[in-house]
């Protein structure tokens, strides 16, 4: 195959000379005078400087981007069952130098197959191999084994499928897989079987496994195929227990992706992966905990909780901060104060998350440390209780059914209750739903057993409450119907066009839209007739009637609306 000359300023020049001699270029264009010194001209690279209206072709995103192998023609060597002691070590090294030979699996899968099934079978060969001859790791492997693996597993990883950081529905959504994944899964396996096997030396592997393969191998985290996050979760957590001297760069580095993750991008395919890692190394941490540890719950855990795409990961995150819970209990405060900060206000799925952790907080909790959160805590429980989604009020409710958490509301029934009754007794008949009015007769019940006396104390003063605010509603009622007496009196009312009836039909007066300025009353010899008539009706009982938005009295602008309406203009009599 002839060589390409590479373009240079000459050779273009050149071209375009012996192009301007040509008489068939004469004859097809007419003669321009170029400038000798101008650069050569450079051919427009049309996909790139395409306009907006002009789309690129679209792409597999689901293909990584290897540095494919020059060299790809490989020999089948003999098998290592049937090596000899001698020279098993070295033919060892020559599988791992050929398993080193990347192959292209996205633009043509078809090709080198006959050489791709020689790779393929000497990666199962090894898998088999040190499964079963544990010895056969020396020294000179380490090198050749860690050069294999990150040949073939480090890349640059396709562009994502969800740029802006969509949801992920396993449901619905199709994760797109790996091409290559029938080498790379071989890969990983064998890697694994290095890092487990019991002659495996750390002192010698950290002279070549070191930060750079950490950083690189955290990378792989954010590859959309699960099967390899998966392996990437089993390597890493391998590696982690291995190497002492990596472990605190490991935390470093998670934690770098989080902070990423949570302030900047909200996209990483890998959460709950490395979430999973870390619930297994926080349950390792020493006691008492270290103020690293600390600052990773309030800073990396708790905010996490904020993240729109928090139920791809909630279990694994739920499960991390428990773990902490467990071993030093008086983060409790810290942890519950940190939920009611990130609750959702409008987000009824997640809701029901949070309810779900915090009742596995609640198992776990101390009683001294419940007694300084129960109060904000149930503060917030009661709202769940009156939401309208019945999912949100039903999970809430299920509380009561708890054990433990009964035992904790029986010790602390004189400030529970008071927070939570009005939530209870108001929604045992308002709620739509059926199922919730069991639930809350059921609450209701057990709070009357605990207490019967504070029980009906609560329920006097829940009466009181509820007639001083229809008393509020009244004097609310009388205030407005002041401030329209003064209204009419005035005496430039008419220019504003204020009438009796535009307030006595609703669109000046709506009750109970105004706090109140007075608590007097209007004598019924101040009152006009009309007005009498509305104050008869009772707060509860007024019709709701909209403010209503009247339309400009210019005529020019009436006709513009009609001529815009595609209706006739009709002449309409100025009223205002």
């Amino acid at each position: 195959m002839p060589k390409l000359k590479k373009p240079t300023a000459k050779n273009a020049a050149k071209g375009g000379k012996e192009a301007a001699e040509s008489p068939t270029a004469a004859s097809a264009a007419p003669q321009l005078q170029v400038d000798e010194r101008a650069p050569p001209v450079t051919p427009v690279n049309r996909i790139k400087y395409a306009p907006p209206h002009m789309k690129k072709d679209k792409q597999n995103r689901g293909s990584s981007r290897f540095n494919i192998t020059s060299k790809r023609e490989l020999t089948k060597l003999p098998l290592l069952k049937d090596a000899g002691a001698d020279g098993r070590e070295e033919l060892l090294i020559q599988k791992l130098h050929q398993c080193t030979v990347v192959f292209d699996f996205q633009s043509d899968p078809l090709s080198d197959l006959k050489w791709k099934e020689v790779k393929r079978a000497a990666l199962n060969e090894l898998v088999d191999f040190l499964s079963r001859n544990p010895s056969a790791i020396t020294e000179p492997v380490y090198p050749e084994m860690i050069k294999m693996f990150a040949t073939n597993a480090f890349r640059a990883l396709p562009p994502p499928s969800n740029p802006n950081g969509a949801e992920y529905d396993p449901e619905e959504d199709e994760p797109s897989l790996e091409p290559s994944w029938p080498h790379l899964q071989a890969v990983y396996d064998v890697f694994l079987r290095f890092l487990e096997s019991p002659e495996f030396m750390p002192a010698i592997a950290k002279k070549f496994l070191d930060q750079k393969f950490v950083l690189q191998l955290l990378d792989l985290f954010d590859s959309e195929d699960p099967r390899e996050r998966d392996c990437l979760k089993t390597t890493l957590h391998r590696i982690y227990g291995k190497f002492l001297n990596l472990r605190a760069y490991i935390r470093k580095q998670i934690n770098n992706i989080f902070y990423r993750f949570i302030f900047e991008t909200e996209r990483h395919n890998g959460v709950a992966e490395l979430l999973e890692i870390l619930g297994s190394i926080i349950n390792g941490f020493a006691l008492p905990l270290k103020e690293e540890h600390k600052t990773f719950l309030m800073r990396v855990l708790l905010p996490l909780h904020k993240v729109k795409s928090l139920s791809v990961y909630h279990a694994q995150l739920a499960y991390g901060v428990v773990q902490f819970l467990e071993k030093d209990p008086a983060l409790t405060c810290i942890v519950v104060n940190g939920l009611l900060k990130y609750w959702p206000k409008v987000h009824s799925p997640k809701e029901v998350m949070f309810l779900n952790e915090i009742e596995e907080i609640l198992d776990v909790i101390e009683p001294s440390e419940f007694t300084k959160v129960m109060v904000p805590l149930f503060h917030q429980l009661a709202k769940c209780v009156s939401s309208q989604h019945f999912q949100v009020a039903e999970r809430a409710l299920f509380f009561w059914n708890n054990e433990y958490v009964m035992s904790l509301i029986s010790e602390n029934c004189s400030v529970i209750l008071p927070i939570m009754f009005g939530a209870l007794y108001r929604n045992s008949k308002a709620h739509w739903n059926k199922t919730i009015h069991g639930l809350i007769y059921n609450a209701l019940k057990l709070f009357m057993e605990m207490n019967q006396k504070l029980f009906d104390e609560c329920t006097s003063q829940y009466k009181a409450d509820l007639a001083e605010s229809e008393r509020r509603e009244q004097t609310r009622f009388n205030t407005w119907l002041q401030a329209t007496e003064l209204a009419l009196d005035n005496p430039k009312s008419d220019e504003f066009g204020i009438k009796l009836s535009d307030i006595t039909n609703g669109s000046g007066y709506i009750p109970g839209d105004a706090s109140a300025a007075s608590s007097g009353s209007v004598t019924p010899g101040t009152v006009p007739a009309e007005i009498k008539d509305v104050a008869r009706v009772a707060p509860g009982d007024a019709k709701m009637i909209r403010r209503r938005s009247f339309l400009p009295a210019d005529q020019s602008t009436k006709e513009a609306l009609e001529r815009y309406r595609g209706h006739p203009v009709k002449a309409v009599k100025d009223e205002s």
